[in-house]
């Protein structure tokens, strides 16, 4: 296999073949002077279109960095240090890279950084090194665009105040297939296995359904999922009124809220939605050869193509970065986020469906191999062969239902922060302040009425920035808040993902979390369950367009 490279067009090729004379050039805007990237045809900044090509100083700030342990490409064996530097012509804009020339342990937050180019095929990868004259004291970092603080100013009010689509529809049935790693079995087999079972516990048949919907949807899948819509749709033949499936929302609870969109304006009765992750089975066949990866060695387009040339190919490269930036800001530690791993560990002893359920000590936690520096195995989720359905139902079936159904009161989907992954929010998990405060303008409850919290962890930092953005804590409190993680135990003020979240329960992308939020708010969690549960928060989404839904049982 070839090492991966960006995929050159005509508007980005000054950038990719810029090194070619030892220059770094990003866009300008001719009305404003700010520099824009990834390249774009107007600013951002002021929607200016007279945007040029400047040549820069090609030097930085260094920004953000990560020791990549467990990740590599052809011709770039681990470890390796992926960074992010602030440019000193224009901070905002922060480039992915790699760094070359330097030792881990003489790295610091805002040391000058210089650019320096690597010529691979037809493409000049800018890299960066420690520049030769340091300032005594390192930079301090440069501010976000929009602050977590400023964010919830920017959030717009509901367009139509008095009614909410929320309760024009239920959550009426969940249904989740079998679980494991390397399962061996057929994706969409796992999903049928999953969709059926929902639909029975709705006490509803396959005739009922009128509405699919899913997440990402068949075309962006490369082989890890069950093929989409147009997969299940060919098996189960419920010739549906309406369906949706595509990547561009905050995972499967996007599929949900796109779902009750779809009842709330009478398309569907009964909507189908469903997450199939296939991820253990393929990484497996992928190691022995016997399935070829989708578009190895070739050119890599959209925001990835940015930063997997030099390295970057998971979200755990970029969010790593963030927490080291939340670290360094707010003096969190390793040991911070080990509390989220050990609670989620301690649910999931509770779950006979975790996939991993044994005891784990802080000890465990630390020891644990590293995967991107401040990473370990146990800040990562696990991934798993498994479905989760989920049908959403018209409010005016309820009483037809097997079960009393569970209430959405209230979803939060606003985008404020900027998408780009490396351009986003530093301190925090992109994505999470804009839906958390929306969520809270379509509600009277407040986070002091919330239960039991099922919050997104592909991470174990996603959940410490989903802490802090619904306002169960303020900004940079939550290792104070976790109090030793007493506070999100099941007995503390915010029980926290009851069964095991996605770092012991199992990688479902989210859809789990709304399955175990619907299972607690029923009281049908069994031995993890928790005394008087009404309220849940359930959070979707990790460095994509993030949502979050307060849900309630029926009264």
């Amino acid at each position: 296999m070839k090492r991966p490279l960006p995929l050159v067009t005509p508007w980005n090729e000054f950038y990719w073949t810029s090194g070619a004379d030892g220059r770094l050039r990003v866009q300008e805007c001719g009305s404003c002077s700010a520099l824009v990237h990834p390249p774009k045809p107007f600013c951002p900044h002021c929607q200016g279109s007279g945007i040029g090509i400047k040549e820069t100083s090609g030097f930085g700030t260094l920004f953000g960095f990560t020791v990549s342990h467990r990740f590599q490409l052809p011709g770039l064996p681990a470890p390796y240090v992926i960074a992010q530097v602030a440019l000193e012509d224009d901070p905002r804009v922060k480039l992915t890279t790699r760094l070359v020339d330097c030792a881990e342990d003489d790295l610091r937050l805002g040391m000058r950084m210089e650019v320096t180019f690597e010529q691979v095929e037809d493409v000049w990868l800018p890299l960066f090194r420690p520049a030769a004259d340091q300032p005594e004291r390192p930079a301090p970092l440069p501010e976000d665009e929009v602050t977590p603080q400023r964010i919830r100013a920017m959030v717009r009010p509901p367009a139509r105040p008095g009614r909410k689509f929320e309760d024009d529809a239920v959550l009426s049935g969940i249904g989740r297939s079998a679980m494991g790693r390397r399962l061996m079995t057929d994706p969409l087999a796992l999903t049928v296995e999953a969709c059926r079972a929902a639909v029975e516990d709705a006490g509803l048949t396959m005739d009922d359904i009128d509405g699919l919907s899913t997440y990402p949807g068949g075309g962006l899948e490369h082989g890890m999922g069950e093929g989409g819509v147009t997969a299940l749709e060919a098996v189960l033949r419920v010739r549906p009124s309406w369906f949706n499936g595509g990547g561009e929302t905050f995972g499967p609870g996007g599929s949900v809220i796109a779902a009750m969109l779809a009842v709330s304006a009478g398309l569907a009765r009964h909507v189908l939605c469903f997450r199939t992750v296939w991820q253990s089975s393929h990484d497996l066949l992928l190691r022995e050869g016997r399935f070829r990866a989708g578009g190895g060695g070739g050119r890599i387009g959209g925001d990835m193509g940015w930063a997997v040339p030099f390295g970057a190919t998971s979200a755990a490269h970029t969010l790593a970065q963030t927490a080291q930036r939340y670290f360094h800001r707010y003096g969190a530690t390793r040991e911070t986020l080990g509390w989220v791993a050990l609670n989620q560990r301690a649910n999931a002893a509770l779950d006979p469906t975790a996939v991993y359920s044994d005891p784990m000590t802080m000890d465990d936690y630390l020891n644990a191999r590293m995967i991107t520096t401040p990473f370990g195995l146990y800040d990562c989720d696990v991934p798993v062969d498994a479905s989760v359905a989920v049908v959403v139902s018209a409010a005016e079936t309820a009483g037809d239902l097997r079960v009393r159904p569970v209430r959405v009161e209230a979803a939060g989907t606003q985008i404020v922060e900027r998408l780009e992954w490396d351009q986003s929010t530093s301190t925090h998990e992109p994505q999470v302040f804009g839906p958390a405060a929306h969520l809270w303008t379509r509600t009277t409850l407040r986070p002091d009425d919330v239960d039991v919290a099922q919050l997104y962890d592909g991470f174990s930092f996603n959940c410490l920035s989903w802490i802090e953005a619904l306002g169960f804590c303020g900004i940079g409190e939550g290792k104070d808040f976790l109090d030793g993680g007493k506070n999100i135990a099941r007995d503390g003020v915010l029980p926290l993902n009851t069964h095991g979240g996605q770092l012991s329960h199992g990688r479902t992308h989210g859809m789990g979390l709304v399955h175990e939020a619907v299972a607690q708010l029923r009281g049908d969690a069994g031995a993890r369950q928790i005394d008087g549960a009404r309220v849940a928060v359930v959070s979707s989404g990790g460095l994509t367009p993030s949502g979050v839904m307060l849900l309630r049982a029926d009264a």
